[in-house]
């Protein structure tokens, strides 16, 4: 075995990647908000959230390395590191960077050839949907919902993933920004101005609540919610930006045009 050989998890996407890959016997702790795959959370100590962590817990593991992801995770990251944990926090945004960022992951514990070729497999299913999106007589307008409490919408892998489906992301501008905070609406008015035909919630951590958006004021004119065209997708297969988000959550995605196309053709 080379590279690291006890490796802390704090976020999802990195375990799913090393289970993925054969190497699930390097993972020692894992974030709590973990569901993929199910093993994982039955056989890992759980020992992070997304913006806390377990320090104490963590460093009686004895990790080698630990894994996370975006700015969210530097006060965690830091305290790690002034605690001798070596650290690597992924901050890859698109399709191409999980594809990238596996074949690194892969890289850093002597697998490169395993996990080019794992990107690859996940490359032709995109592939493959794209194919079938082609072939739509017309793309809806669709609009991605993070959260409710404010507004987020937009992150930037998910809206590639809504183009690669058959859709049109409603706020394309949105995904260039690579921070939450530059992605939150002050209301609602940008949504009814754009005017979804589809609206998908994946709202982080907790349930969609659609009969909440369809009320909110003025968004009776929309017509996603005229038509009844809200749907969830659970935040695990899309908001984690992992094998998760270009396998199941891709195909959750394109479902949902697919079915809007046939209920428009």
């Amino acid at each position: 075995m080379t590279g690291p050989r006890r490796i802390v998890c704090l976020t999802e996407e990195p375990t799913e990647t090393l289970y993925a890959l054969g190497q699930q016997d390097r993972i020692v702790g894992i974030s709590g908000f973990t569901v993929r795959p199910p093993q994982a959370r039955r056989d890992k100590p759980k020992v992070s959230a997304f913006t806390s962590a377990k320090v104490e817990e963590i460093l009686a593991l004895q990790p080698d390395l630990a894994i996370g992801f975006s700015d969210i995770q530097a006060d965690i990251a830091a305290e790690l590191i002034r605690r001798g944990v070596e650290v690597w926090i992924a901050n890859h945004r698109s399709v191409a960077g999980i594809l990238d960022y596996i074949r690194r992951l892969g890289a850093l514990v002597g697998v490169a050839a395993r996990a080019d070729a794992y990107a690859g497999e996940l490359q032709r299913g995109l592939d493959a949907i794209a194919a079938q999106a082609a072939r739509l007589p017309r793309r809806p307008r669709v609009y991605v919902e993070e959260w409710d409490e404010p507004i987020i919408t937009g992150i930037q892998w998910g809206a590639e993933l809504v183009e690669i489906a058959g859709g049109i992301d409603v706020f394309p501008e949105l995904s260039r920004e690579p921070l939450a905070r530059a992605r939150i609406l002050a209301d609602g008015a940008p949504v009814i101005a754009r005017d979804p035909e589809i609206i998908i919630g994946s709202w982080c951590g907790k349930k969609f609540r659609p009969e909440r958006v369809a009320a909110r004021p003025g968004w009776a004119a929309i017509q996603a919610v005229r038509d009844g065209e809200l749907h969830e997708i659970k935040s695990p297969l899309i908001l984690q930006p992992g094998p998760a988000a270009l396998t199941d959550g891709v195909q959750a995605i394109a479902a949902i045009i697919q079915r809007w196309a046939q209920r428009h053709a």
